[in-house]
Order: structure tokens, then sequence, then C-alpha cells
């Protein structure tokens, strides 16, 4: 009985170990339709780590195809005023939707990240924190949103936790 008792508590112990790992919380399924044009806008950048928004967004970019959004464009980089340090969504924010509209996009993604980092201390975990939206371009209305926060161990990369959290925001807002 003993031995039931303890493999019992190391079971919710390492239940409770990982489930602080992740925090995740977005609204409702979009109803996106996949098939539709959609387009990347550019994201803020909240963080002091230069161009994290920029890795949010490639990253976001393949995840979208990868789960079956096959007409994907990205807002391209000559028409950013990119700056290493700039916070919250960028200055041209209706810019790019305007461009949106001229591709004929009826989708935008677009979002904020707010941490993408390695923690400071021994063993160095990875930290990543996105806030990201699906648009309906014509409207301006947003569809879904999401937001999560995700640390990994040691030896993750940052980029693979990273990867992890957008597509498990991701996943949810294509049903």
């Amino acid at each position: 009985m003993k031995h039931l008792i303890k493999l019992f508590c190391a079971l919710v112990a390492s239940v409770a170990l990982f489930s602080g790992c992740a925090v995740i919380d977005h609204s409702a399924p979009s109803g996106a339709d996949k098939s539709a044009q959609w387009v990347l806008l550019p994201f803020g950048n909240a963080t002091e780590t230069p161009f994290a928004g920029q890795r949010a967004e490639a990253v976001t970019e393949n995840l979208l195809r990868s789960l079956g959004v096959a007409r994907v464009q990205r807002y391209p980089a000559s028409l950013q005023n990119d700056t290493l340090f700039e916070s919250g969504q960028p200055k041209d924010a209706a810019r790019a939707l305007e461009w949106a509209k001229e591709q004929g996009a009826r989708y935008a993604v677009t979002g904020t990240v707010d941490e993408w980092r390695y923690k400071v201390g021994v063993d160095g975990e990875p930290a990543v924190g996105v806030a990201l939206q699906i648009v309906e371009v014509d409207s301006g209305r947003v569809l879904w949103s999401g937001v999560g926060g995700k640390s990994g161990w040691s030896r993750e990369s940052l980029s693979g936790v990273a990867q992890e959290l957008i597509k498990s925001l991701l996943v949810p807002a294509l049903k």
C-alpha cells in the first residue's frame, strides 16, 4: 500500500511540474477558411531582444503553411520601418492592413512578442511569450485571439520552444 501511495504522489508531482511550463488562453476557433488568401502582418516586439517579432513571424508563417493554410503572403520587409527595440504594435499597422486589402487577402495574422529570451541563471532555460490575432481584412474585425507563454528546459532551443507555443496557439484557431 505504501508503494502505491508513493507512486501516486510521484505521478501527481510530475503532472504539477510539467503543467507549469506553459500557459495558453484563446478564444473559440476562428472559423476562417484555410483555402482563402492570408497575409502575415508585422509582429510587435515588446521585448529587449532584437528582431524577436520578425523571428516569431517566420515561425508563424511556416506553421500556418504546415497546418493547411496554403496561400500565405508576408508583409514585405522593404515596407517596414524597423528599429531594433520597437515596442508594441508597429507604427504602420494601418498601412499594413491597407496593403493586405490591396493583395486581396481575406485574413491577416498579426501579433506581439512579449518574451523571447534565455532566462538568466545556471541553466538558462528558453522562455517565449506571444499574443496572436486573426483579423478579417475587409472589416478589420478580430476573429480569433490567443496568448501564451512557455518555458523550456536548459537544453532546449529558443526556436523550438517558440514553435511549440505558436503551434499550440494556432491549432485550435484553425479548427
